[in-house]
């Protein structure tokens, strides 16, 4: 299963899925090099590798259920320098009821130029593509102003707040999928 999805491409984005093999690879070696050969973009800003984010999460997730690979990292490369601007990832597949959450990074050089909001709306779509998904999630610690402005931007409905292990406090934001499609399209 160490497939890889195609590439999601938006009008200055194109988000490439990590293969199962190359994504655990990645993680275990903090090394770059198997991950991105025969790829013609590059991680000068050592994304994933110095902090490595979702891969805590997703690599164990993997190892369990490679299928479920397919639901996530993918890098975000900028078309422009082909260059690696961040990540970005679902939690897992949709969950019984048809749930997707998603989590995001830039690289701070990249923030606050309408990259967060491309490359989400981009992996939105490609979720809502499979008739399984039925509601878009997304959380964020009530702390980070950008982010609460990014999903305010798509509509998002505040749903509460819950208390992550790791991160503490996070407000909950869900879409449904009706909802989304209408309001921004598909694919």
């Amino acid at each position: 299963m160490n497939l890889k999805e195609p590439v999601i491409s938006t009008a200055r984005l194109e988000l490439h899925h990590i293969a199962a093999d190359r994504l655990i690879d990645l993680f275990e070696k903090r090394d770059d090099t198997f991950a991105l050969e025969g790829e013609t973009f590059t991680n000068p800003l050592r994304n994933l590798i110095d902090f490595q984010g979702p891969l805590a999460w997703r690599v164990p997730q993997v190892k369990a259920d490679p299928a479920t690979n397919k639901w996530f990292v993918r890098w975000i490369v900028l078309k422009e320098n082909r260059e690696i601007i961040g990540s970005t990832s679902f939690h897992g597949a949709p969950d019984e009821q048809g749930m997707m959450e998603i989590g995001l990074g830039i690289e701070t050089q990249y923030q606050n130029q309408g990259y967060a909001k491309e490359a989400l709306l981009g992996m939105w779509r490609w979720a809502l593509t499979f008739p399984e998904v039925k509601t878009l999630r997304y959380t964020v610690s009530p702390e980070n102003l950008p982010s609460i402005a990014v999903i305010k931007y798509f509509g998002f409905d505040f749903k509460g707040q819950q208390i992550d292990e790791e991160d503490g406090p996070e407000d909950i934001y869900e879409m449904d999928r009706e909802v989304f499609l209408k309001k921004w399209g598909a694919n």
